[in-house]
């Protein structure tokens, strides 16, 4: 599947997003900006069952990694990625050949959820969305709100399918976390440090680093822009 992207900057370098589950590439709005800022030409992408792009009778990370290799353009100069996009990234990164990969709180350990819940967040207010994150920007809740129109709930089947801890990474890679995250236990940090990985912590950020703390989440990638 061809994917719907949105773009930021000229730069003569590219760098890629990739948004986590139930939104679509407008999660990226307070941060895209700054990264093309940095010299780059900012591609984001909305994946299948989200945003612009067609929904899909299937949702696995694999299949979603293959509509990264069909839309974005090869060997960009950096990657970054959040939740279950982290798991499509990891999956596509070999063929993909990113310079740097940047994976903000990864959904790459399945855990148990509760997939209802997470299909009837479709239909939260944007009252509800407000109390629920408190440190978003207004302009994020409205963002957000719209993304869940267009958002298919079949798509939370893939959290059923994620990939696991990888293996040493095929690039230079940052695995930037919430405090505390959700997604990788201390224990797991540990292991991807010895796998070669980078690892960051936002301190005070919930799993949406970006946005609810942009400013956080650029310090973050110190070194990586």
């Amino acid at each position: 599947m061809r994917l719907a992207t949105r773009a930021w900057g000229n730069g003569r370098r590219t760098a890629v997003l990739v948004h986590g589950i139930m939104t679509d590439s407008r999660t990226w709005n307070r941060v895209a900006p700054a990264v093309a800022d940095h010299g780059y030409r900012v591609v984001a992408v909305d994946l299948r069952g989200h945003g612009a792009s067609d929904h899909g009778e299937t949702y696995t990370p694999d299949l979603m990694a293959a509509d990264l290799l069909e839309t974005l353009p090869p060997a960009p100069d950096l990657a970054i990625s959040h939740s279950l996009g982290s798991a499509a990234l990891l999956l596509a990164m070999p063929r993909l050949r990113c310079a740097r990969a940047v994976h903000c709180d990864p959904a790459w350990v399945s855990r148990p959820r509760d997939l209802a819940a997470l299909r009837a967040g479709k239909h939260a207010t944007w009252q509800e969305l407000r109390a629920a994150h408190p440190r978003w920007h207004d302009d994020d809740i409205t963002a957000e709100h719209r993304a869940l129109a267009t958002w298919d709930p079949s798509s939370v089947s893939a959290l059923v399918h994620l990939p696991g801890l990888p293996a040493a990474s095929v690039a230079p890679s940052l695995v930037l976390l919430a405090d505390p995250s959700e997604r990788i236990s201390p224990a797991s940090a540990v292991t991807l440090r010895r796998r070669g990985y980078d690892t960051r912590t936002v301190d005070g950020a919930g799993h949406t680093v970006h946005r609810d703390d942009p400013v956080g989440f650029l310090d973050g990638l110190s070194g990586w822009l």
